[in-house]
């Protein structure tokens, strides 16, 4: 199932260290493990560590649809925390996936696991940025001649 789509490394993400287990198809599923960096003032995971990742998945998800997907911009998002994350050690899955997709929007919803433990639930809504999009907007306007 892993996508053979590749995209531009996320700084934020490898600063993180998510790691994307797979994509494709509407669904992905990515992880990480907890250390202390990731772990708020309780010493559980840091909720904007479990959004994050939510956030993340659910995009991926997203884009796993069409190869000339560059990017989902978050549009909205809500999230449900039911239990602690985790400690250091513990490995979380976020696992994404796409319920409707229109040619410029998408409505994900995703959750996130900490082994049998169901931590949070999120959906989203996302707008699809597709290659040319970006080229156009990153291109310089043409500069006039007189």
């Amino acid at each position: 199932m892993t996508s053979s789509t590749s995209f531009p490394p996320i700084p934020f993400l490898q600063e993180l260290g998510i790691e994307v287990v797979e994509s494709g198809g509407g669904t992905a599923q990515v992880q990480l493990t907890l250390s202390e960096r990731h772990l708020n003032s309780w010493h559980v995971a840091h909720g904007g560590v479990v959004m994050t990742m939510l956030d993340n998945v659910m995009s991926l998800a997203g884009r796993s649809l069409d190869p000339d997907i560059r990017s989902g911009v978050t549009i909205e998002m809500k999230t449900s925390f039911m239990q602690p994350g985790g400690t250091t050690g513990n490995r979380l899955i976020a696992k994404g996936k796409v319920l409707h997709a229109s040619s410029t929007i998408y409505f994900c919803e995703g959750e996130l696991w900490n082994g049998e433990r169901l931590v949070a639930k999120a959906a989203g809504t996302f707008k699809f940025i597709r290659r040319t999009e970006i080229g156009r907007k990153l291109s310089p306007p043409p500069v006039a001649s007189d």
